[in-house]
């Protein structure tokens, strides 16, 4: 039963004479409106900017009185903090996360009848960016547990679809295979020594999706490596509801190889380098000096809001552990390696194979959830072309996936409110 904070209450008219409506006879009856009161949202940015809200004006009006407002030294010493975070590297601040992802496949030169190979259970820029450059995303199914890319389906897909002749890989259908996109999805590395050592055969560079993935730490062969600066590129976002976000749109870009970078930041401000001299085309992609403020402001804060959204994930783990089968868990590989840093949680995501029950049924409880994502890429009107498919387990996550609360601003007892919610879920 929900509890009410409010409700309304309204009267209508109830005629006692043979059918007639009529002032003169009516009684009065109280109808009481229901309303559902959101007891738990989703995610509220304002819990995080109030305790923050002094210093970041301060440094916002230092930026208006500075008046320099495009690049310049605050989007560098961002670009550097990045760099020193990821652990090896060259970052290039971008505009947005999706402008980061264009800026690469530009910089690699990719286009037209080439193929860029993801999985079509993430959000549509992956595969967008892909497209609008006149290239083809090619999709491989992903990991059941994970949500991430699966290397055994990346090497049956180049081993017995894809062709292999003079140094090329093809698509089946004569698309040259230019690059590998794996998805650090909701926060979890995806298993980069399989997947690189793969593309490493077929000299294909990898290009880390870690838009959700920053400050994540991922326990490679023999050493601790940091998302964003395992590939050959990397690349995140910084929009306002990822664990570090802006005010408004930003990204930024990694590149392993340094003179890469420099055509990457050539590339972001209209392929001009030096001023009024164009080598190349490149876009309209340059980072704010008041969102890379912003960010400055936010970074030293990453690593507890990442270690609130750990431990609140570990409360859920253990009020749902026992909720099988009407409940599945996320993988969680590297906990006992890597602890915390091993999963930031950008979203705590559930499978329930009455996914849309429990959402109705959560909602009645004033428990805010999100669906990501409801619609597979392949399944896409505007990738209707590829033709591309079947991948049983992306369709079955986006029929089952449903996102938790887990902002790490949630109090314990709206923690609690969240469990009790999932666990109050009717078996059928």
């Amino acid at each position: 039963m929900v509890r009410l904070q409010t409700a309304q209450r309204l009267y209508f008219f109830v005629s006692n004479c043979n059918g007639q409506f009529g002032l003169h006879r009516a009684r009065l009856y109280p109808i009481i409106l229901v309303r559902r009161v959101t007891k738990v949202p989703f995610f509220d940015l304002k819990k995080q900017f109030l305790p923050l809200r002094e210093e970041i004006l301060n440094e916002l009006a230092a930026v208006c009185d500075d008046q320099a407002f495009i690049l310049g030294a605050k989007v560098e010493k961002l670009e550097q903090a990045i760099t020193s975070l990821c652990g090896k590297g060259h970052a290039v601040g971008v505009s947005s996360g999706t402008d980061a992802e264009l800026l690469i496949l530009m910089a690699l030169g990719i286009g037209p009848g080439d193929a860029v190979v993801t999985t079509p259970f993430t959000f549509f820029s992956t595969a967008g960016c892909v497209a609008r450059l006149g290239a083809k995303p090619a999709f491989v199914d992903i990991d059941p547990g994970t949500f991430c890319l699966s290397p055994e389906k990346l090497e049956l897909f180049f081993s017995t679809k894809c062709t292999f002749d003079e140094d090329i890989l093809r698509t089946p259908d004569g698309f040259r295979i230019r690059a590998v996109i794996p998805i650090h999805l909701f926060g979890l590395c995806c298993r980069m020594d399989e997947i690189q050592a793969i593309c490493a055969r077929y000299a294909l560079p990898v290009i880390e999706d870690a838009a959700q993935a920053i400050g994540v730490d991922y326990p490679s062969s023999g050493e601790i490596k940091h998302a964003g600066g395992i590939g050959d590129f990397g690349y995140f976002s910084f929009y306002p509801t990822k664990n570090l976000g802006a005010f408004g749109d930003a990204g930024m870009a990694m590149a392993r190889d340094s003179r890469i970078a420099e055509r990457m930041k050539a590339l972001r401000n209209h392929g001009m380098a030096p001023k009024y001299q164009h080598e190349f085309v490149g876009g309209n992609f340059r980072l704010d000096s008041l969102q890379a403020a912003i960010l400055l402001k936010k970074l030293p804060h990453l690593e507890g809001w990442s270690r609130r959204r750990w431990e609140i994930a570990q409360y859920y783990r253990n009020k749902f552990v026992n909720l099988t089968p009407e409940i599945r868990l996320p993988d969680e590989p590297h906990v006992e390696q890597l602890g915390h840093r091993g999963h930031n949680y950008h979203q705590f995501v559930v499978r329930a194979t009455r996914r849309d029950e429990l959402r109705e049924h959560l909602k009645d409880c004033g428990i805010g959830t999100e669906i990501y994502y409801p619609i597979p890429l392949h399944r896409q009107k505007c990738f209707a072309y590829l033709e591309d498919g079947p991948f049983p387990e992306s369709e079955a996550a986006a029929r089952e996936v449903l996102a938790l609360p887990i902002f790490p601003e949630l109090t314990d007892s709206e923690v609690e409110l969240v469990a009790d919610g999932v666990a109050a879920f009717p078996k059928k």
